[in-house]
């Protein structure tokens, strides 16, 4: 009776949750970015959580549990570059004792061309099922198309900068530079009497109704223009050393004058526009004008990215659940295109991300909730067999149109989070005396494969606790059996049908055409994949089963295929193509590697 009780106290608690996301469109994001950034400053974490319009739908297109770190990078890889973020929820939070202040801030996504720059020219694929599934949590798809924000990635912004019609200018600098040349100096008294004659102009307020047609020509011949409502000169440049030359000669004038620079497309100095001020009032007011307009420009450029900046700059621990999928799409959205390998992914990753932190690798550390696959299982357990007391407060009130639930997930993330931060005693500060552990102990390790934003020793291993080493040698991949059978009941038929399945081994269904089965004895693989492919079984049965179809291969062959990102559904059509086009390169490319097999970590055909 008391669990019931609990448990309707943590479902009316969630339920309330949700409707305190605050849900951001173009419509409130300049509002809500300064308010993210106020509370991302005052925070100790933030936890993120997006919404994707598709994953992969075939299982071993996703990550696996025995995929090498390559391999399960290749495949995050391929679904970022292909499916899109349409929602990314950002919750910055503090732990205060038994309490958790939270901010949770839902931001609709889509990718345009607000700028009108011919880029990015995006395209994306989504998944039927995920989209259907949005459509029964409410989600409104015209509100992504029609008022989610944009954005660019870095890289995207450094070239769209170069593509602006109309450039922001910038104030000139002073740098040192040697003694000026002859060509020099003549080139610099031609621009101190332009600019004197022109200044004069401008200055001289003291004429006759006949004159103004003579100022006027006076004007065009001297070059005068205005700059928004100041008179102002434009002088073209070939370089930045003729730049530092006008600003000497501005310099040698009184304080009325604000040479500006304009950039060409490839970002080098093309004109100096000298700007005429009437006071020191003025010449603040127009300093802060231009830092104002650079500014706008700036977030209209970047978009949402902005967000994630300043997450970045902030240098908070960020909490997900599944980094490896989560973060290659945002390094793909916001960062850069992703690098070809999983050794450059992590080193470009914690240049901007110091300090990632993964649920799944988090709720590990709890014996009792090894086994849990996702965050239903993890907190429902954790309300079930302890007793972690949180109030979630959050200050952030969402007007009641915005009370859809979307980005709730975030949420969820965050008091998972703070139930598990408490039951290791972990602390976002190492010097605290009071916590067992710092946060860092448990800082960029991606789970299920365990893949560390440090460089790993070796490229092929996968690094998890608690499993055993075993050499992709050792690993056979076997299809052409019944499509209904159990990995119980295969196992059983095969046990003893070759002298290799006399021993111990595991076998597992990663599709329900396909298995792999790994050894603990070395040898027994190779010896088992020599005799099938040769044809010289001695066992009738599986003579009979090889008659029908049965088939097997290495692991090579399953590292091409999740390489060559062949898109057929079944992977045993794609080992059979691999298998028919390069046979005997693959058997003269065998390079073994090792990974870390766990017997507890279960491919679940049914949530893949």
């Amino acid at each position: 009776m008391a669990r019931r009780s609990l448990q309707r106290l943590c479902s009316d608690d969630q339920n309330q949750w949700r409707s305190k996301v605050k849900q951001v469109t173009k419509a409130n994001f300049s509002l809500a970015l300064e308010e993210i950034k106020t509370h991302i400053n005052c925070s100790d974490f933030i936890a993120v959580s997006s919404q994707k319009t598709g994953a992969f739908s075939s299982p071993w297109r996703r990550p696996l549990p025995f995929d090498t770190p390559e391999i399960a990078y290749r495949k995050a890889k391929d679904a970022a570059e292909k499916f899109e973020i349409l929602q990314f929820a950002v919750c910055p939070f503090r732990i205060q004792g038994s309490k958790i202040v939270a901010y949770p801030y839902n931001f609709h996504l889509f990718p345009r061309d607000e700028l009108n720059l011919n880029m990015p020219s995006y395209s994306f694929a989504c998944q039927t099922s995920f989209l259907e599934s949005m459509t029964r949590q409410g989600v409104d798809f015209n509100v992504s198309i029609y008022e989610g924000i944009s954005y660019l990635s870095r890289v995207q912004e450094t070239k769209a900068k170069n593509r602006i019609s109309d450039p922001i200018p910038s104030i000139i600098s002073f740098t040192s530079s040697s003694s000026p040349s002859v060509s020099d100096a003549i080139f610099m008294e031609r621009i101190k009497s332009r600019i004197k004659y022109w200044r004069d102009s401008c200055r001289d307020s003291g004429k006759a109704a006949d004159e103004v047609l003579v100022s006027s020509l006076r004007k065009i011949i001297l070059g005068s223009e205005v700059y928004g409502s100041r008179p102002c000169i434009s002088l073209d440049v070939c370089n930045d050393g003729q730049v530092q030359l006008i600003n000497k000669v501005v310099k040698s004038f009184c304080g009325d004058l604000v040479p500006l620079v304009i950039p060409d497309r490839s970002g080098g100095p093309k004109t100096v526009k000298v700007v005429l001020t009437s006071s020191e009032e003025d010449m603040t007011l127009l300093k802060t004008e231009l830092q104002n307009h650079e500014e706008e420009q700036n977030k209209q450029i970047r978009g949402f990215r902005e967000v994630i900046d300043a997450m970045s700059n902030s240098h908070k621990p960020i909490v997900a659940c599944n980094c490896l999928n989560d973060f290659t799409f945002i390094h793909s959205k916001f960062v850069a295109p992703l690098p070809p390998s999983m050794a450059e992914f992590l080193c470009s990753l914690k240049l901007v991300f110091s300090n990632i932190v993964d649920l799944n690798h988090l709720w590990k550390e709890i014996g009792s909730l090894k086994k849990a696959n996702n965050i239903s299982a993890a907190s429902n357990y954790l309300n079930r067999q302890f007793f972690v007391p949180f109030d979630m407060e959050i200050p952030l009130q969402a007007e009641e149109e915005e009370q859809k639930h979307h980005g709730y997930n975030v949420v969820r993330i965050t008091n998972l989070f703070a139930k598990l931060a408490s039951m290791l005693r972990l602390s976002p500060d190492s010097n605290t005396m009071l916590a067992h552990q710092s946060i860092e102990d448990f800082s960029n390790i991606f789970y299920p494969c365990s893949i560390g934003l440090e460089e790993p020793t070796d490229e092929d291993e996968v690094l998890m606790k608690n499993v055993k080493k075993v050499n992709t040698d050792d690993l056979v991949f076997l299809w052409g059996f019944t499509s209904q059978i159990s990995a119980g009941e295969l196992k059983r038929q095969l046990s003893g049908a070759h002298s290799a399945l006399s021993a111990d081994f595991e076998l597992r269904l990663v599709n329900r055409s396909c298995a792999i089965l790994v050894f603990w004895t070395p040898g027994l693989a190779k010896a088992l994949l020599q005799d099938i492919g040769s044809g010289a079984v001695e066992s009738i049965f599986l003579r009979e089963l090889m008659s029908e179809g049965l088939k097997a291969t290495g692991y090579e062959a399953y590292k091409r295929v999740c390489n060559l990102g062949i898109p057929e559904a079944d992977l045993a059509d794609c080992l059979d193509k691999v298998l028919a086009e390069a046979t005997d390169d693959i058997i003269r490319r065998r390079e073994a590697s090792e990974i870390y097999w766990s017997s507890e970590d279960v491919i679940r055909l049914n949530e893949l």
